[in-house]
């Protein structure tokens, strides 16, 4: 009987790459030294292989783009079901922070892409689509799911191999996530960045990655229900997998709703899609909450969530890295290199610079997770973070969570014009170039006027310092 195995062969090849990253993390010190993530090796790893090997086996790149997409929506749902414990500090403050942070940032990038985009089509890139500067915020941002989804919606308006453009610009991300990442939590910490927090953190772990036989081991998950009736992480993961039918469901019904605006509706329809996560994860919040109101949302598990969470994203990343076609990079290296360069040197400098200034407690912590989040997606930002706030003790974690269904508000506008340019392209209107490139303005000048309210007169002091510390404020 002929059976479909191509997701369960990808799976397999994901998992088997894995447990090579994790065997040359357990051995090699340079791995441990950078506390470069296994998945990152591991999408290193399936790199060459479904750019050579698989092609020959009949493995093709178009299953590891699906279950980048897929994934990443499950980890934002494992997420938000689990139960946030109160944390300390003002409620809405660190929010706030977050979402003004978090949409100048998209809102720069796309601006800082666009513009370098138009500069290198004038020049020494003629022809180069007018969206492919699009792509930096989608991949460093918003992950590889959504630059994979909306970049493939452009090749049909010529934009040849743009899906797996995004996933390039998603895989500098984690790049400059990992390395960099790691590069600001020493530095941080070797010059007070922590502040008063400082013996709140705990020692930076740059062992093995794997717990030496015969020592203690932490609970990783609990039992929530008998299993002689059913598995508790059955109920765990089916709670996941029912909230993102759901999701599929009212996108659906969106979907079908917007059908009757005309080709504008069916646009912001494909769009939505792209951006799946974002309504996931306000679905997962809905559910968590009618589970509170029914006193039933004992039966999750947040470590169950927590491991099935993790899991999502280790597959995640390293799919994402393998689906990058090495064909389309070498066909764009010149733009990809000045945009993606550019722009992660913006990211570098400009997330301390603001964080250290917007934040007034916990600033290492929160700038991590903004840090991680505006380069390598949200579960990025939480791993930078787990390594000075193990147990996510602080409010940055949760906060910046919460922050996310704010941000998605904002950007709606962001998200409405992400397509004029490919419009522009289609139907010869080069209007449409300007009109994006104003609402782009429009969110850097906004959200650095945001920031210099908030910041409270601390946005302007000491200019040139990368990190304003506690004494200046």
């Amino acid at each position: 009987m002929n059976f479909e195995w191509s997701y369960f062969l990808d799976i397999g090849i994901i998992s088997i790459a894995l447990l090579l990253a994790t065997l040359i993390r357990a051995k090699v010190k340079f791995f441990q030294r950078f506390l470069i993530p296994n998945a990152l090796t591991a999408g290193l790893i399936l790199l060459p292989f479904y750019n050579f090997i698989g092609p020959l086996l009949g493995l093709t790149q178009t299953g590891l783009g699906e279950i980048v997409y897929h994934l990443l929506s499950i980890s934002f749902i494992a997420m938000m079901l689990r139960k946030t414990e109160s944390k300390r500090g003002k409620a809405g403050r660190g929010v706030l922070w977050f979402s003004i942070a978090a949409t100048f940032q998209l809102g720069a990038q796309g601006f800082i892409g666009f513009v370098l985009t138009l500069v290198l089509a004038a020049t020494v890139v003629p022809g180069l689509f007018p969206s492919f500067g699009l792509l930096v915020p989608l991949g460093y941002a918003l992950g590889p799911g959504q630059a994979f989804a909306i970049g493939s919606g452009w090749e049909q308006f010529g934009f040849v191999g743009a899906g797996s453009v995004g996933l390039t610009f998603a895989a500098i991300g984690f790049l400059i996530a990992s390395f960099v990442g790691v590069f600001l939590i020493n530095y941080g910490i070797r010059h007070g960045w922590l502040g008063k927090h400082a013996d709140e953190t705990a020692t930076i772990d740059t062992g093995p990655g794997v717990r030496p036989a015969g020592s203690e081991l932490p609970v990783g998950a609990r039992m929530t229900t008998d299993s002689d009736a059913i598995d508790s992480m059955t109920v765990n993961f089916g709670m996941v997998v029912a909230v993102y039918l759901l999701t599929f469901l009212f996108l659906q019904l969106i979907s079908f709703g917007l059908s009757f605006a005309g080709d504008l509706g069916t646009d912001l329809a494909t769009n939505l899609w792209g951006i799946g996560f974002v309504f996931a994860s306000v679905m997962a919040l809905v559910v968590r909450l009618i589970l509170r109101a029914m006193k039933a949302d004992h039966i999750l598990d947040t470590g169950s969530l927590t491991r099935i969470s993790g899991t999502s994203v280790d597959l995640t990343v390293a799919a994402a890295v393998g689906a990058i076609s090495l064909v389309i990079v070498g066909q764009y290296w010149l733009p990809i290199l000045v945009i993606a360069s550019i722009a992660g040197i913006f990211v570098i400098v400009t997330v301390p610079w603001m964080g250290s200034r917007l934040f007034t407690d916990y600033r290492l912590h929160r700038t991590l997770i903004l840090f991680g989040a505006m380069t390598g997606t949200l579960p990025t930002g939480l791993a930078l973070l787990r390594v000075i706030d193990p147990d996510f003790k602080t409010p940055a974690g949760s906060d910046y969570v919460y922050s996310s269904a704010v941000v998605f508000l904002l950007v709606i506008p962001l998200i409405l014009i992400i397509n004029l340019p490919a419009y522009a392209v289609d139907r010869g209107q080069p209007e449409l170039i300007w009109i994006t490139l104003g609402v782009l303005a429009a969110y850097v000048v906004i959200g650095f006027v945001l920031f210099l309210v908030f910041s409270k007169g601390r946005g302007l002091k000491k200019v040139g310092k990368l990190w304003l510390p506690e004494d200046a404020e």
